[in-house]
Formats: C-alpha cells, structure tokens, sequence
C-alpha cells in the first residue's frame, strides 16, 4: 500500500482537464487528448499512426478518448463510454414539436460530443465547454429572447445554473451545483428536466386559456349588462342589445348568478390543467384562441339568456 507520504493526488478540473498522481517521484496523470499533449509538449501530429486512428476511433463512436501517460511518456488511450438513456431521442423529439430546442453541452471533443449528440437526438452541441462557455451561451441564448432550462451535477456547472431561467442540479452532484440550482432531483436522473419542462409548460397555456376565457367572458357579459341598463338613457345603445334581456334586474341578476356558475365550471379546469399536445406554438395558440377566446365570448350569450328566462318564467324578476 503507496505510503500518503509519498503519494500526492491531483484532482480533476475544469481548467486543466487532467487529473492523476505523483508518486514516489514518477507523474502519472490521465486526461482529454488535448490537453494531454499540452502537458506533455507534443503536438496531435506527434502521434504514432495507430494512436492517433484509436482516438478517431472512439470518438467517431461516441465515446470518449483519454491520454494516459508517465513522466511525460505517452502510455495509451482509454475508451470513456457515455450511456445514452433508452427513450430520450422520442422525448426530444416531442420537446421539438413543442418549440423547445434541446442542446448538449459536454466538455468532450468535438467529434465525440457529435456522435452522442446524433445518438441522443439533441438539436445542437457545445462541445469542450468550460464553465465560461456554459455561462456565455445561456446568456446568448436569453439575450435572443428565449428561456433556458438546464441541467447539471458540477461545480463547473454552478455559474450556468445560477444564470438560467430554470436551473436543476442533481442530488449527488456537488454542494455548488445544488446551490446554485432552482431544484434539486433527488433521484439524480437528468431526465427529469424534461417532466419539468413539460410542466412548465402546461401550465403557462392553462393560465394563458384561463385569462383568454375570462377576458371573452366579460366583453360578453358587457353587451348583456350595458345596454339593458343604459338603453332608456342612451337609445343608441339598443343596437348593442342583442341578448333582448326580459329587464335591467334581470339582466344584472343573470350576469351575476352566470359568473358565479362560471367559476364553479372553470376550477376543475385550473386544478386539472390544460394538456399541452406535441404541435408548435403556432398550432397551440389557434387551438387555445378557438376553445377559450371564441368559446369564452360565445358560452355567456347563451348561459345569460338561458338564467334570464328562466328567472322570467319563475316570476322571479
């Protein structure tokens, strides 16, 4: 067993992308290929031939190519293999129908970060990202007017979770990454940001089909109650009377017992909320213009005339 004497551990990090140790005067150290190089004072030309068709290799195949070397002696390459979870190409796919753009952003090589993200079905990749990049493209991206969900475990990740609109860190990632994020999943399953998009999204059209239904609904309530109060004052507002209420009471009294029913119908509605189908925005906001805007005006012309006679055949106005 090495004595802790003469070992001396070198974590990874961001900046540098290697870790390893030195022992017992002999440095070993492990990291991307690049950076590797760096460290050892080569060039990716300086490669032997079979070397450098190996770490083609694994990247082209979406895995992740690693240097090892000793005292500056080029060791080999090792084959990090990222598992892309099953399902997640469909689910990205139906994030894409809803005008949601997903994006990759791995630290690995280009090549590499390419072939995952063709795997995983994303719409773009930022490849070899430091904790700059992470941060300068969710502001690029919120610049542009968009909101930004993101997803991450490390602490080179905290400055971007802090920065997007909605920031998930895993459980078992660091203390800074869980700092900095809105929500932390407890399950560590990354998938999870796309439920709370889903989410997000349902209910920003529930309350959006909420407030249209509720504006129709008054600017209908309006022609029922103005006219019918006003109409003996002003005689040119009877071409605005098209409900032909029995009388004044009644129109205010059926206005008033329809609102009520109203807010009776539409709390199921809000509890249950509006479920958001995979079509684009532009789908969604006819569909929801269609049901709530022209169902909101069209529902209290009907259920004011309805309440109205039938509080005028109860004798009750």
């Amino acid at each position: 067993e090495p004595s802790a004497e003469l070992l001396t551990a070198v974590p990874f990090s961001a900046e540098t992308r290697l870790s390893g140790v030195d022992y017992q005067g002999r440095v070993y150290r492990k990291g991307a290929v690049d950076s590797l190089l760096a460290f050892v004072g080569l060039k990716r030309a300086d490669l032997a031939a079979p070397l450098s068709r190996e770490i083609d290799k694994i990247a082209q195949s979406g895995g992740t190519p690693l240097l090892v070397c000793a005292d500056g002696k080029l060791l080999g390459a090792i084959h990090l293999k990222d598992v892309v979870k099953p399902g997640i190409r469909e689910r990205f796919a139906e994030l894409r129908k809803l005008g949601i753009r997903t994006v990759m952003v791995t630290g690995d090589n280009p090549l590499t970060a390419a072939a995952i993200a063709a795997e995983a079905g994303v719409d773009d990749v930022l490849a070899e990202a430091t904790p700059e990049k992470k941060l300068a493209r969710i502001r690029h991206e919120q610049n542009d007017g968009r909101l930004v969900a993101m997803c991450g475990d490390g602490a080179n990740d905290a400055p971007a979770l802090a920065q997007a609109d909605v920031g998930m860190a895993m459980n078992d990632g660091t203390q800074a990454a869980r700092e900095a994020a809105n929500m932390v999943d407890l399950d560590s399953d990354p998938t999870k940001l796309l439920d709370v998009v889903q989410i997000g999204k349902e209910l920003l059209v529930t309350r959006g089909a909420l407030t249209t239904f509720s504006i129709a609904n008054d600017v209908a309530k309006y022609f029922a109650i103005l006219p019918a109060l006003f109409a003996s004052i002003y005689p040119q507002l009877g071409v605005l009377n098209v409900m032909h209420l029995s009388s004044p009471q009644s129109a205010i009294l059926s206005a008033i017992v329809f609102n009520a029913l109203i807010i009776v119908v539409l709390i199921p509605l809000a509890l249950r909320g509006v479920r958001v189908q995979a079509a684009s925005a532009a789908a969604l906001l006819r569909r929801n213009l269609l049901i709530y805007g022209l169902g909101g005006i069209l529902v209290p012309f009907v259920g004011i005339k309805a309440i109205d006679m039938l509080l005028t055949a109860l004798h009750l106005v």
